[in-house]
């Protein structure tokens, strides 16, 4: 298959994709928002009363970066992993594999369906939490930047979690007990810095942290971790996956019976 039609290839997964969560869009669409909503009352109004600022930020301003990337993180692994799963399930997944597809244009093709949603619904979120509390854009590229990674980062791991998935009861273990725990753990209602020494030292191994500083950071300009050095890693770990997800793909691994 030449260029043009792996490129036709492509934006059909990425049609499919779109066209599935739009389709369904009070199952996929409506629910995160009403529970950043939610978050942001209880937080936001009423915690934040309470603590008022941190750092110099109103605390239901401090907070909105986070619950972005909550949005972000969930809606992009989740997509890909129930997504991919399907197919797996439905065996449709083999007339990709004998197709003259190539298996980068199939992962590329499903991980953009899984980032475009979660990119949808962080939009969504920021649009509904300005009008709760101002925000501003101190450094938008910086925002967009980490927003995009994140949702490859995590659109790409929703799709090995497919590819070792063999019961859907599989696709709900590592959302279950890893990607919650870091995501509620990553700085999201609380600075780092406020925490005692041992809990910042523990921190700093969680990647969700410095994702969640260094999109704080493009909208009020503070950050607690080195926002390029967050960034570099990020762009390592995004990358490192890919290559993972194309070496697993290429050997068959979770799709061979």
């Amino acid at each position: 298959m030449n260029l043009k039609g792996q490129w036709i290839a492509f934006t059909t997964i990425v049609r499919k994709e779109v066209t599935r969560f739009m389709r369904i869009w009070v199952q996929t669409l409506l629910p995160p928002v009403i529970n950043q909503i939610l978050y942001f009352i209880i937080f936001g109004a009423f915690i934040g009363a309470q603590i008022r600022e941190l750092n110099g930020i109103p605390y239901a301003s401090f907070i909105v970066p986070g619950l972005i990337m909550m949005a972000v993180i969930s809606n992009s692994f989740s997509n890909v992993v129930s997504s991919f799963f399907g197919t797996k399930f439905m065996h449709s997944v083999e007339e990709l594999m004998v197709s003259p597809t190539k298996n980068a244009v199939i992962l590329l093709g499903y991980s953009v369906g899984g980032m475009l949603r979660g990119i949808l619904i962080g939009l969504i979120v920021f649009l509904v939490s300005s009008f709760f509390t101002p925000i501003s854009l101190d450094h938008p590229f910086v925002a967009i930047l980490f927003a995009v990674l994140c949702s490859a980062l995590f659109s790409f791991a929703g799709f090995l979690n497919a590819l070792f998935a063999k019961k859907f009861d599989d696709v709900s273990v590592f959302p279950t007990f890893v990607l919650t725990p870091l995501t509620y753990l990553g700085g999201v209602f609380y600075s780092i810095d406020a925490l005692p020494p041992f809990w910042q030292t523990i921190s700093k191994f969680n990647p969700i942290v410095y994702i969640v500083d260094g999109f704080r950071y493009g909208f009020f300009g503070f950050s607690e971790m080195n926002v390029w050095a967050s960034l570099a890693v990020l762009c390592v770990f995004t990358l490192a996956l890919f290559f993972l997800n194309l070496h697993l793909l290429n050997r068959g691994t979770g799709l061979k019976s």
